[in-house]
């Protein structure tokens, strides 16, 4: 019997039931009705800043949820699982560092953006340096869009199409054009109050499968002893940035990811500044970061309990499952299929998760274009702009269609992802921190950094790529085997076994010849080597490594003069402003009033805001 075959009469047990469908087409309805009830029912005026901020009135829970569930898409409900299962719980450091994110968000960025009321946190750059940077910058927003909206629904068709059989374009197709009906309808509210409604179901689902896959592995101690035995639990603290995940790799590379995708990205910026104030976005940040600890906690640890199921009885070397990221749809029907309904709740979940992140880039990529690239091309009215972004929203859904079918050649989709955004997320870092950090530094220095860094990442990482086309970088799996798949209890794996002609897959160790791992190298230092984990971090480098130095060629103009809004609070107190605006800026502090900032709103009764915004 052929492989193909086997894993076709091995799996028939691991299929969608009919309360597993009737609970994933509840979940797409619910999602469809709320783009229809804000599209045609909600009393709302039809303006753009209804439709991308609405009207600046959101609420605080609302938007902490969609944080995150718009940044935790597919990838992270599947990838993060796979990733601690074939390589070993150091992730959890990416997930920890988001501890330190939060403060940064709080008081170094979203406070220059409310106090300058910024609904486009582009327009910052405009406004600190000069149209030419926010363009630069803009330009690779939408890159990145281009890149990732693919990626984002062809995850959840991946799971989809494991359990259920359906062909896996042609789930894309379905579930991507509700997602564009519902974007285009409803705008920022029906994005949000769907991310309500998944973020609650990406909630159930993730602690059900670690509970449920805990109790099936034989325990907390049993999954702890078996992850222990199997070496996920090595973890490393190493300061070779060669090595694939490291202490050190994970949180400073976690750090500046979580900066960019949530501080500094527009489809989050939007959602945060759609807010009444800034105490609203801070206790929203809050929230959103406990969010984003449990949930990717859970899916971090979903990754080791998953090896603890098939330790010694791994399903990708008995050829039922053709790579990691398709273990955890397989590994759900496994430990669930007997429950009614929860695939259909687990695999909801995943779509739920990408039709999040796939509307928040829609909405944030329809402002951006507009605002940007057509609005100081054409007589802007409210009408023609609305039109104008629903049919953007339309093109870029059916582009994201086709690109399915580009994304199903990658390999390892948690790798691709890092290493895509790894182009210009870091220089997108790097010019926003440049700019609120340090005052010396103009345009053309913002400019050439932002040239100089992109540059700079794309032939760092196409080299890098280049080594392992030719083989000098092998990102070997740690190892399972095969050999205790009857006593462990899993027929159905030993059962495919031995109803195969074909040579079970096996790790092979390194050769002789000089090669990097994910876990050492024996060859000599080269920065093509480098953790894709490291390329935020190397990319926001080398924006100061260009900028500081050529600040002292290109000299700010001494005649300019320094708003201090522009930068972050705890910079202006070095700033040397005139004595009268000192004194302006900084009167409010001492006295018992509201400090006077155009344009933010503050909500009377707060003590905090009747004492003026903390920073």
């Amino acid at each position: 019997m052929s492989t193909a075959n086997t894993m076709a009469a091995a799996s028939q047990d691991l299929r969608f039931g009919v309360t597993d469908y009737v609970v994933f087409v509840v979940m797409l309805c619910c999602s469809a009705g709320i783009g229809v009830y804000f599209g045609f029912f909600s009393k709302a005026k039809n303006t753009t800043e209804e439709y991308l901020r609405g009207g600046k009135k959101m609420q605080t829970l609302p938007i902490a949820i969609s944080l995150v569930a718009s940044q935790l898409s597919g990838i992270a409900i599947m990838s993060i699982p796979a990733e601690s299962y074939t390589y070993g719980f150091n992730y959890i450091f990416v997930v920890l560092a988001m501890l330190a994110v939060i403060p940064i968000l709080i008081y170094i960025i979203v406070p220059v953006f409310y106090e300058n009321n910024v609904s486009n946190c582009y327009e910052y750059l405009e406004m600190r340096f000069n149209k030419r940077t926010r363009q630069l910058v803009t330009a690779t927003f939408v890159m990145n869009s281009f890149l990732m909206l693919p990626v984002y629904m062809f995850i959840p068709s991946l799971a989809f199409a494991q359990v259920t059989g359906v062909n896996i374009h042609l789930i894309n197709v379905m579930v991507s054009s509700i997602c564009i009906f519902y974007t285009m309808l409803g705008g920022i509210k029906a994005v949000v109050w769907t991310d309500v409604v998944q973020g609650g179901i990406m909630l159930l689902s993730v602690v059900a499968v670690g509970v449920l896959g805990t109790i099936r592995s034989g325990g907390v101690s049993t999954v702890m002893d078996y992850a222990s035995e199997g070496g996920r639990f090595n973890f490393d603290f190493r300061w070779d940035p060669r090595i694939r995940m490291t202490f050190w790799s994970g949180t400073m590379g976690g750090i500046f990811m979580w900066t960019g995708h949530i501080g500094l990205n527009q489809s989050c910026v939007q959602r945060i500044v759609s807010l009444p104030s800034y105490f609203h976005a801070k206790k929203s940040l809050v929230i959103a970061g406990l969010g984003f600890l449990v949930i990717c906690f859970f899916n971090t640890i979903s990754g080791i309990i998953m090896f603890a199921r098939y330790y010694g009885c791994d399903p990708m070397l008995a050829g039922l499952v053709s790579k990691p990221d398709k273990m955890m749809p397989f590994f759900v029907q496994d430990i669930m299929g007997h429950l009614a309904g929860m695939p259909g709740v687990f695999i909801s979940c995943v779509f739920s998760a990408a039709l999040s992140s796939l509307s928040a880039t829609l909405n944030s990529l329809a402002g951006v274009v507009y605002f940007d690239y057509i609005k100081p091309r054409i007589r802007h009215t409210e009408a023609r702009a609305n039109w104008t972004m629903k049919l953007i929203v339309v093109v870029m859904g059916g582009y994201c269609i086709l690109g399915g079918f580009m994304v199903q050649n990658f390999n390892s989709i948690l790798q691709t992802v890092v290493t895509i955004t790894g182009i210009n997320t870091g220089a997108v870092v790097g010019v926003f921190l440049l700019g609120m950090f340090v005052p010396r530094c103009n345009a053309k220095t913002a400019v050439t950094s932002i040239i100089f860094s992109v540059i700079a990442m794309v032939w760092v990482i196409a080299n890098g790529q280049m080594n392992f086309k030719s083989g000098l970088i092998k990102y070997e799996v740690l190892p399972n085997t095969l050999d205790q798949c009857e006593a462990r209890g899993l027929h159905m794996i030993s059962d495919a076994i031995n109803k195969t002609d074909f040579t079970p897959v096996t790790v092979k160790p390194p050769s002789g010849a000089p090669v990097t791992t994910a876990f050492e190298s024996n060859r000599d230092f080269s920065l093509y080597d480098i953790s894709f984990y490291w390329y935020k971090v190397l990319g926001t480098a080398l924006i100061f490594l260009w900028a500081v130095p050529m600040s002292y060629v290109w000299r700010p103009d001494k005649n300019e003069k320094q708003n201090p809004k522009l930068y972050s609070p705890f910079v202006r107190k070095f700033l040397s402003l005139p004595p009268a605006e000192q004194e302006m800026e900084e009167a409010p502090l001492r006295g018992d009033k509201v400090r006077d900032v155009p344009n933010l709103r503050i909500d009377p009764g707060d003590k905090e805001k009747e004492a003026g915004l903390e920073y």
